[in-house]
């Protein structure tokens, strides 16, 4: 039935329903009009969404929620007094690599990144804790601030957040493991492309509510699949009393549905195909498969003999049993004109008609697509893969429950391009390092990661401990260096230009004093208030770090350490920035700067030898490079 026109103006209420559920997706909700569902705004999940204080809602209605969940939303959408500074002394390559390693709080982290990694990460892989009732859970602080947080005891960083052991004797058992992950996975969002997606190892302790939390931060239209990862080998685990647990889980969702896709796997050619001929090129090797069968229903019409070129006369029936041919005789034609048929004596002696099934072509000469979706069952990798693989760099078992290299590589090939950005906010061992590092080894590619881990310290008893390595951030770096020599060791010529360097960045407080720089304070154009507020154990580039974070400068873009009338300055990307935090900058010095004609040029506001060097700055820039824009700290 052809579908009736509306012959009305568009429905504006629609479409700004569509375009506010895009953005909040867990502010659509579904009510019942006259007898019909029709889809509309939660205004209350709307206002928190653009509040910044919790609001109070005590109406009713379906959906998930659990105890501090406006808080986290809150936590996600509020504003922190934080940076990331530089550490080059564990860095590799920091010069030149396009690869971040931070240490610190991710939700912290993910805050800072999000101005500048909006829309930008093509795929987010993450091993969260399982909330098995022995893992450790970020305890994110709403109320304390961090002076008054930091004196509790527990693992914790300066922003006032610390891990704590979540115990299945908790009354808060699921509610602190979803206030953990709702604000993360939240800004999460915001950072991948629209054709970008999100993959999430998990196991039965949290799947019904993470997939539920995903359905609300993602859209439940946005859900792509939910992969089954058979990781143990032989039996299986006997932790249960019921069942041997044999599996986990591997969440897969999409920005946008509509955009994102997932890469087929190439079928490799088996060992079956055995024969080559002069087609091989263009056909590829073939097997050989009988063309009489005795399985297909029989049809007079198939039942017809054929004279091979050695004057023999074959019939589709063998050893009284009665068969036909699978192809017409018409087809047959066909198949003799253009190579695919064979006339071979088996063991016998009897002469018997084959067709040679090609592995690139079928037999009408068309091209088979040996390309197929990935199955969600994933069987060919285990943990004790995974442990044994990092025992093998490692010399010694310094990690548990990381996950298999082949997974993780798998996983990143379904959806990421050679140049594309990943990223992995529970790094843990830095196994998603190692694999973006090992597929570009194989394809040539340029993926460039972001590891984000809380230093979170090693048992004391530990062989990692006793190994040196105080912390899992200290792990993740060292694994990655390991990794990356012997990658680019086996790579030979191919991975001459392979980088499997990394900057480490650090969370900490921001580089201006707390007096001049307070969140409540601040107004939409932060760089042009704040004056003479530098802490005095700030670098130059830890300031030029907060510059390229408040500017929206990829952290891994190159910088240029230089010199000129004896200061020192800063060239980000070519002419991004230039910036310059010397004290006594002259007029020359800046005329000089203003030639390379930078989009930002930044100066300390105290840098100045003069106030008429501090108003002229400005001229020099309007005359030599009118479209740079000046910004001061």
């Amino acid at each position: 039935m052809a579908e009736k026109l509306e012959m009305m103006s568009s429905d504006i209420i629609k479409e700004n329903i569509d375009y506010i559920a895009k953005k909040f997706p867990n502010a659509l909700k579904e009510v019942i009009e006259d007898g019909k569902v029709v889809k509309k705004i939660d205004f209350d999940v709307l206002k928190q969404e653009l509040s910044t204080v919790v609001i109070d809602d005590r109406q009713e209605r379906y959906q998930m929620t659990w105890p501090d969940k406006k808080k986290s939303i809150l936590l996600a959408n509020s504003r922190i007094n934080a940076t990331l500074r530089p550490v080059k002394e564990k860095s590799v390559d920091f010069e030149n690599t396009k690869n971040l390693y931070i240490e610190g709080d991710n939700l912290d982290v993910l805050k800072l990144l999000r101005e500048t990694y909006l829309g930008k990460v093509k795929m987010i892989y993450i091993d969260p804790p399982y909330n098995t009732g022995n893992d450790f859970v970020y305890e994110d602080d709403f109320a304390q601030s961090a002076e008054e947080y930091l004196p509790n005891s527990g693992q914790y960083d300066n922003q006032g957040n610390k891990l704590v052991q979540n115990t299945d004797s908790n009354g808060r058992f699921h509610t602190d493991w979803l206030n953990m992950m709702y604000p993360r996975l939240k800004i999460a969002k915001d950072l991948l492309t629209d054709d970008g997606t999100i993959f999430i190892s998990i196991s039965d302790h949290e799947l019904k509510n993470l997939m539920k939390m995903m359905d609300e931060i993602f859209g439940s239209n946005n859900f792509i699949a939910n992969l089954v990862w058979l990781n143990k080998e032989g039996g299986g685990s006997s932790d249960s009393k019921y069942f041997k647990s044999k599996h986990e889980y591997i969440l897969c969702y999409a920005k946008n549905i509509q955009e994102a896709s997932i890469k087929p796997i190439e079928q490799v050619q088996d060992a079956s195909y055995t024969f080559s001929d002069k087609y091989e090129a263009q056909r590829g090797k073939y097997k050989l498969i009988k063309l009489n069968s005795f399985s297909i229903q029989y049809s007079q019409s198939l039942d017809y003999p054929i004279t091979s070129p050695s004057g023999n006369v074959i019939y589709p029936s063998e050893n009284g049993k009665r068969g036909c041919w699978r192809w017409s005789k018409e087809r047959l034609q066909f198949g003799i004109e253009n190579d695919f048929i064979v006339f071979k004596a088996g063991q016998d002696g009897e002469e018997r008609v084959y067709t040679k099934q090609y592995f690139k072509i079928d037999n009408d000469g068309k091209e088979i697509v040996r390309a197929l979706p990935p199955s969600t069952i994933f069987e060919k990798y285990s943990s004790t893969m995974a442990s044994k693989q990092l025992e093998k760099i490692f010399n010694k078992k310094v990690f548990d429950y990381s996950k298999p290299l082949s997974l993780i590589e798998d996983i990143l090939n379904f959806n990421s391009e050679k140049e594309d950005i990943i990223l992995d906010f529970f790094s843990g061992s830095a196994t998603t390092a190692h694999a973006a590092i090992n597929l570009n080894s194989k394809d040539g590619g340029n993926r460039k990661f972001i590891m984000i881990q809380i230093p979170e310290p090693t048992n004391e008893k530990s062989t990692a401990y006793k190994e040196g390595y105080k912390n899992i951030s200290e792990i993740g770096q060292d694994r990655i260096i390991k990794a990356g020599k012997i990658i680019k060791k086996e790579s030979g010529v191919l991975g001459q230009n392979l980088d499997i360097g990394f900057r480490v960045l650090k969370l900490d407080s921001s580089n201006m004093n707390d007096v001049f720089y307070n969140p409540t304070n601040l107004s939409q154009n932060l760089l042009d208030q704040l004056v003479g507020n530098i802490k005095e154990d700030r670098t130059p580039l830890d300031l030029l770090f907060q510059v390229m974070l408040e500017l929206g400068i990829e952290l891994s873009a190159k910088i240029e350490e230089k010199e000129l009338l004896g200061k020192k300055y800063f060239v980000v990307n070519e002419n991004d920035i230039v910036a310059c935090f010397d004290d006594g900058i002259s007029d020359s010095l800046v005329t000089e700067l203003a030639k390379i004609k930078p989009i930002y040029a930044v100066f300390k506001d105290s840098s100045f030898e003069s106030d008429s060097a501090n108003i002229n700055s400005e001229q020099i820039f309007k005359t030599i490079s009118p479209s740079t824009s000046i910004k001061v700290i």
